[in-house]
């Protein structure tokens, strides 16, 4: 399920911010390397609402994505979809609301983030890790600071 071995896969869990604030940041990250990025979410109604705030997430940052119906999929550096594609060739793949990819071998990295405060959403990347760390791959496990709403490694697998 999980391919071959990845160079990274790391697992954020909120719990301070929501994902509509940490995923810009990321992103933001993730375009200054000069890498493309695929966010797969759970449903067609959540990727247009990340879709929708991606553009006005912030006045001075801009973030150049798109779905399908915007067309030109392949030139999209952040490319949002249900499906498991990657027209962009991104490097980085951002799994969202308990999205899995039937197959992560073409990413450089993986990102999964999802809410520590939901215990079913908890749970489920709990799965998600086992399989990957049973698949071999490299795993850092990343939680929310309380007090300074920074990351702190907790794990490594």
């Amino acid at each position: 399920m999980w391919g071959r071995i990845v160079a990274e896969m790391l697992f954020y869990h909120l719990t301070r911010r929501r994902l509509e604030q940490v995923l810009p940041e990321l992103l933001e990250k993730t375009l200054q390397r000069g890498w493309r990025a695929v966010v797969k979410g759970g449903s067609e109604e959540r990727i247009a609402q990340l879709n929708s705030e991606l553009w006005t997430y912030g006045r001075a940052s801009f973030l150049p994505h798109g779905i399908r119906a915007d067309g030109f999929s392949d030139r999209q550096p952040i490319y949002l979809t249900i499906e498991d594609e990657r027209p962009n060739n991104a490097e980085l793949l951002f799994l969202v609301d308990g999205a899995d990819a039937a197959d992560v071998s073409a990413y450089t990295r993986v990102c999964d983030l999802f809410d520590g405060n939901d215990e079913a959403a908890v749970q489920a990347a709990r799965g998600r890790w086992k399989r990957a760390k049973d698949a071999g791959h490299q795993l850092t496990y990343w939680q929310q600071s309380e007090d300074t709403g920074g990351w702190v490694k907790k794990a490594e697998g």
